[in-house]
């Protein structure tokens, strides 16, 4: 439940007290006595509604030991008399708020980025972690210190001017992609897809096209979304087990979701100044979309869309999903090159992407001994449990 409404509740509570960190903090009391009171009185009927309500009285209990029994009190006893605690009204533009609030250009990027995955996405720290490729003291520090700064700055819950959302955009776009991102494929834990996440970022990408209608990456964004969302049936087994794309039913793709990518995509592309790195791969999503199978599908515009990206959002990552598709476009030998380049940078260290892509490689090789070590390697990396059964099944059948 948390998972489903934890952002709601923290955005109400915001928008309510005009500060996140307090918000955050009223929301976590809310949650532990909820862990405390529902063994014993059940859950109840709207267990939003009453998380949200037990924390407004921890509000308004917390401004009376401070002496601030000002207007702020006053309106807000007076909404809990008027909507009572078993009503919930989540109103969807208080959760984007939060979310313009977060990335505040009083915040530096990462600043904005930590902790935007943390009181939005509900994210852990080592989750957070492991997403941006920096150690877990980094974003406990970032998340810190950004709660910090916006109450020293005294800034307030609310949604910024039109004129100021140009320049908290690039991180709030980052945001949304990275929760989706999460959603898609979960950094740890026992799932592989967390469509809870995936589906409130693809909501939040769907209200900012709307607001952003000439903002090619807004429609970038949400094409890349709908594209991978498309694929959430075909995904998984119905016990969890994953499904690689080579041995989906790409007759349970979502067709109307693919159209709709491709719809918001054509609109990223129609403002005349050309893709950015969401609506490249975007397009490198629609390639993957429109094939009638793995060997079908054009590896060789997928390897052109990477460069393209590489050069304008160049990142390890981009790099090494260039070589897979390398891989598939001309062989296994050239993408090993890339990949042993990579390692050669030490990049992606203590990332299990790397050794899984390059496991894969040398056992298209016939270099099984040494695919056999890096899937393995790949496995002790993996966080994920469902990641780590397929790297260890990979190995076991060489």
């Amino acid at each position: 439940m948390w998972r489903i409404e934890g952002a709601r509740v923290i955005a109400t509570l915001a928008r309510m007290t005009g500060d996140v960190g307090f918000a955050e903090e009223l929301a976590q009391e809310a949650v532990v006595e909820a862990l405390q009171s529902w063994p014993q009185q059940g859950v109840p009927r709207n267990a939003g509604s009453w998380l949200t309500t037990v924390a407004k009285r921890r509000a308004i209990d917390a401004w009376r030991r401070r002496e601030r029994l000002d207007e702020r009190y006053r309106l807000l006893a007076r909404g809990l008399a008027e909507s009572g605690e078993d009503e919930w009204q989540p109103i969807d533009d208080d959760v984007l708020r939060l979310v313009f609030t977060a990335c505040h250009p009083v915040l530096s990027r990462p600043a904005q980025i930590a902790l935007t995955l943390r009181v939005v996405g509900g994210l852990t720290t080592a989750e957070i972690a492991r997403m941006l490729l920096v150690p877990v003291a980094t974003v406990q520090a970032r998340i810190t210190r950004a709660k910090k700064t916006l109450a020293a700055a005294r800034v307030r819950f609310e949604a910024p001017d039109p004129n100021e959302w140009g320049e908290r955009l690039g991180a709030v776009l980052s945001v949304v992609y990275l929760v989706f991102t999460e959603g898609y494929a979960a950094t740890s834990g026992d799932r592989w897809i967390r469509p809870d996440l995936a589906n409130e970022a693809l909501r939040l990408g769907r209200v900012l096209a709307g607001l952003l209608p000439r903002e090619p990456e807004v429609h970038g964004l949400l094409a890349l979304m709908e594209f991978q969302a498309s694929r959430f049936a075909a995904r998984v087994r119905p016990d969890g087990t994953p499904v690689l794309l080579a041995d989906q039913d790409r007759t349970r793709w979502d067709r109307a979701q693919i159209a709709r990518g491709r719809a918001a995509l054509r609109r990223a592309g129609s403002t005349g100044r050309g893709l950015g790195p969401y609506g490249l791969q975007a397009a490198i999503a629609e390639c993957h979309a429109v094939a009638p199978s793995v060997a079908e599908t054009d590896w060789r515009r997928i390897v052109l869309l990477y460069e393209a990206l590489g050069r304008i959002a160049p990142s390890p990552v981009v790099e090494l999903n260039r070589a897979v598709a390398v891989s598939m476009a001309v062989g296994p030998a050239e993408a090993l090159r890339i990949v042993d380049r990579l390692a050669g940078e030490q990049a992606l260290r203590g990332s299990h992407l790397l050794p899984s892509v390059r496991g894969e490689l040398l056992a298209r090789l016939g270099r099984v001994e040494e695919a056999r070590a890096e899937l393995l390697a790949a496995a002790e990396l993996a966080a994920n449990r469902r990641e780590r059964s397929v790297l260890l099944e990979k190995a076991a059948g060489l």
